[in-house]
Parts: C-alpha cells; sequence; structure tokens
C-alpha cells in the first residue's frame, strides 16, 4: 500500500487533509491553525510531494521524516501541517485494520472522556444563571474567562472583574462543580500571581493560560508564589517545548492541542511525559469535529487524561464531517467505528472555501499592544 495524493481542503476557519492510497483506502486529518490556516496549507502544498509514494503504514517513520527532514523544524505551521497527516495517516490505518484507533495506542484505558464548556456572562448574576443551566444541561466540568474590561484592557480592573464573576458562580453552584478559570495569557506574572491567589478560596479546578507559556521561568515564578492548579500548553508545539514544565512540575494541566504540535503521535509521547510527574491532559478545543475526534481517542487510550475541552461546532460541519462520536452526561463517547470514526464530503468541503479571519488585536489605554 502506497499513498498517492494528498488533498486539501480550506474550510470556513478549518484545513483538512485526506491522505489517499493505491488501496483506495484514505485517512482525514486536520491542520487549522485560527488566524493563520493559509500558511499552513502553503505548509501542507510543500510538504506534499515527500510523503506521495510512501508506506502510510510507517507513521513514526513519516513523522521523523518531516519534521527532521529539514533544518527548519518546529513552530505552529509546519506542526499544524504536520498534525494534519500524522491524524489522517492514523485514520486510515484504524480503517485498513478494522478497528478504531485508540486501539492502536494501546486500547481503551477508559470508557468515556469527560469534557468541559465555556460560557460567558455580562455580569456576575448573568454568569450565575448561566452556570446552573449549564449544570442542569448535565455538564459537570465548566469554564469561565471575565478577564475583560470595557474599552481597552485594563489589568486590575480585569482582575476585579474576574473575581467578582468567579465568586458569584461558585456561590451559586456549590462546591461540586468543576469550573476552570481561563486567562488567556492575558496578564503578567505578578498580576497572574495577584488573581491567583485571589481565587484559591474559590477552588477553581485550575487556572488556564495566566500568563504565556514560552518561558519556563516565568511559570517557577508564578507556581512559588500560588496555590492554585495551573494548565497551560496550547500554545506550545513540540515535546520538547512541554519539557521543563513537565520535569520541573511547573503546571498540573497539560493543555495540548494535537492539531497544532503534531498530531496524535507527539500528543502521546507528551502525555507519558506527563504521566512520570503525574500531571494530566486537558486537551484544547481546535473548533471541530475531526479534532474533537482525535483528541478523543488520545484520551481514550491514556492513563493521565483529566478533560477534554468541547465546544459546539458550526452547523455547516456537518455536512462537511461525518463523524460518530456523541455527547452524554457531560462525556464524550465514541462510536467505536474504524479509525477515527469520521469521514469528509468532498463536494460539501469545496462548497464552503475558506473564510478570511483574525483574532482580536487588543490594546491597554496607552495604546500599547495587549496580549489576546
Amino acid at each position: 500500500m502506497k499513498i498517492i495524493d494528498l488533498k486539501i481542503f480550506p474550510v470556513l476557519h478549518c484545513v483538512y487533509v485526506k491522505i489517499i492510497t493505491d488501496s483506495g483506502l484514505y485517512g482525514v486529518g486536520e491542520a487549522s491553525l485560527s488566524g493563520r490556516s493559509l500558511a499552513v496549507v502553503g505548509a501542507l502544498n510543500h510538504i506534499k510531494p515527500l510523503i506521495i509514494g510512501q508506506d502510510p503504514t510507517r507513521i513514526e517513520f513519516i513523522w521523523q521524516d518531516i519534521f527532521r527532514g529539514t533544518f527548519w523544524r518546529g513552530g505552529p505551521v509546519l506542526q499544524s501541517a504536520l498534525a494534519g497527516i500524522d491524524i489522517a495517516l492514523w485514520d486510515l490505518n484504524g480503517k485498513a485494520l478494522g478497528v478504531p484507533v485508540y486501539r492502536l495506542l494501546g486500547g481503551a484505558a477508559r470508557d468515556r472522556v469527560l469534557v468541559y464548556r465555556h460560557f460567558d456572562g455580562s455580569s456576575p448574576e448573568e454568569l450565575a444563571d448561566g452556570g446552573q443551566k449549564m449544570v442542569e444541561g448535565g455538564w459537570r466540568v465548566i469554564r469561565i474567562s471575565p478577564i475583560v474590561t470595557e474599552g481597552n484592557f485594563n489589568a486590575k480592573r480585569a482582575i476585579n472583574n474576574g473575581i467578582k464573576h468567579f465568586e458569584a458562580l461558585r456561590n451559586r453552584l456549590g462546591d461540586e462543580v468543576e469550573i476552570i478559570f481561563e486567562v488567556h495569557t492575558r496578564l503578567t506574572p505578578a498580576r497572574a500571581i495577584e488573581l491567583c491567589n485571589a481565587l484559591e478560596e474559590f477552588r477553581p479546578f485550575f487556572v488556564e493560560d495566566p500568563i504565556r507559556a514560552e518561558n519556563p521561568q516565568s511559570y517557577a515564578n508564578l507556581r512559588s508564589h500560588t496555590n492554585v492548579p495551573i494548565g497551560t500548553g496550547e500554545q506550545l508545539t513540540t515535546k520538547w517545548a512541554f519539557r521543563e514544565l513537565i520535569e520541573q512540575e511547573l503546571i498540573d494541566y497539560l493543555r495540548v492541542d494535537i492539531c497544532h504540535c503534531g498530531g496524535i503521535t507527539e500528543g502521546k509521547k507528551i502525555a507519558v511525559m506527563g504521566e512520570v510527574h503525574y500531571q494530566e491532559l486537558a486537551t484544547h478545543f481546535t473548533a471541530s469535529p475531526v479534532s474533537s475526534a482525535a483528541m478523543l481517542h488520545l484520551n481514550l487510550s491514556v492513563p493521565n487524561c483529566a478533560v477534554q475541552e468541547h465546544e459546539p461546532h458550526d452547523e455547516v460541519l456537518n455536512d462537511i464531517i461525518h463523524y460518530d462520536w456523541k455527547i452524554e452526561d457531560g462525556y464524550l463517547v465514541s462510536g467505536h467505528s474504524p479509525g477515527l470514526g469520521i469521514d469528509l464530503n468532498e463536494e460539501a468541503a469545496v462548497a464552503h472555501p475558506y473564510e478570511p479571519s483574525e483574532p482580536p488585536h487588543l490594546r491597554r489605554e496607552d495604546g500599547s499592544v495587549q496580549d489576546w
């Protein structure tokens, strides 16, 4: 069996790939990179000749050849392109053997995967009302991100706003519901320490991305000044980028996004690294049924999965991507179909081409650039 084609489908805000073999078997993967997806399309076009003629069962070899076969390796664009290819290869191999991908990864370590949903509220009372509805709807873990201010960003006001919102939500929902506080890397270490210490009494599941993830020493500083659990990693693209955070035990939850870090192959290795230090995966959502399926199969196979992010995807994607997973009682459940349990409708994909998008560009009150 040989690879004869790699098709690339920029769809809405997503990028899908389809690897086709001379046997007629194919696999589907996702290479989306929010706000920079066209750069990934360019990378995939460049990499495409490298995999034509390859044996698709050699997943690790192909991964290493794409990653190490160039002097310029890593980074979100190249790793997202590699992820799309890697995920498609796992899907293809599962289909070829007639088993779900989690079986190829060692079998199911759990029956289902706990998921969380994000929601907002313009006031503490509205947030508490929304949280109550979420819990009544069956969600066991929820996430909020009230780190905003009217007009330009003001860190002090954002922190005070966040504390008030979290307190109101915790008081309404009680102690049993897990609540994640998302900061979205908007604070400096000093401000993040201030926020984390104020949130401690309200027992967050974890504080997500209190600061950017590039500098482990900054996380060491944060870690030494607060006791709340910390999660980060969705911006990191290789196991080496996670290494110091894991080995120095600077965080508690690994926010791996396998669509940005090289796919299922790399995600599995990061999970193994974290297992040695009793850290668990809290995988990041890429906004598509394909990435949800890929992360579900990874999370089913590893012993150290805490939770998986999940959000409603664009309804039009239901015509483009067919999938077998479902949500039941706050958990993501596999349909146990061969491969990842997904398929791509090419005609529907072509009918809904890429739509340009750009993340918000925030400013501080003095006009300087603020991390979004």
